[in-house]
């Protein structure tokens, strides 16, 4: 019988791990991975609890996965809002609950942090991630996310 997950908010002594984790997200997304920009938004990340969380999944003390949550503004949503930015389960471990697990406690971090909303961006073609948070209360808007960077 499998190990229960056991998860814990990222600081900046996670360092190393998130870094091996985001790099198999990354690849795994066909994402490019700027090191030392994704780092840098990372150690930000864990050093600014107002900014949001990031959690590490462990099995039997081996990562597994992690969730990166931010906290933003809207009108829309009269306040703050969260966005689950990045959510990662490595593929043994798919499939026990982990991921349903993390985005519960995104979703009581954003009980304690007075957020309004928790938005999540899914690929199109991932039906097993769209019927899970369809399961856990997350409804699809018929919107594009469109994206400019600015550096």
């Amino acid at each position: 019988m499998a190990s229960e997950a056991r998860f814990a908010v990222a600081t900046a002594a996670d360092e190393p791990v998130a870094r091996e984790l985001m790099t198999e997200f990354y690849a795994h997304e066909g994402l490019a991975f700027d090191e030392a920009r994704t780092m840098g938004a990372f150690r930000t990340l864990a050093g600014d609890p107002n900014l949001g969380r990031m959690w590490i999944f462990r099995v039997d003390g081996e990562a597994v996965g992690y969730l990166a949550m931010t906290v933003c503004y809207s009108l829309e949503f009269a306040g703050r809002c969260a966005v689950v930015d990045e959510l990662y389960v490595r593929e043994a471990h798919r499939g026990r609950g982990i991921a349903t697990r993390a985005l519960e406690l995104a979703a009581g971090a954003c009980r304690e942090l007075d957020v309004s909303a928790l938005r999540l961006e899914v690929d199109v073609g991932n039906a097993r991630a769209m019927a899970l948070y369809r399961r856990l209360g997350f409804a699809l808007q018929e919107r594009y996310m469109m994206t400019r960077w600015m550096a």
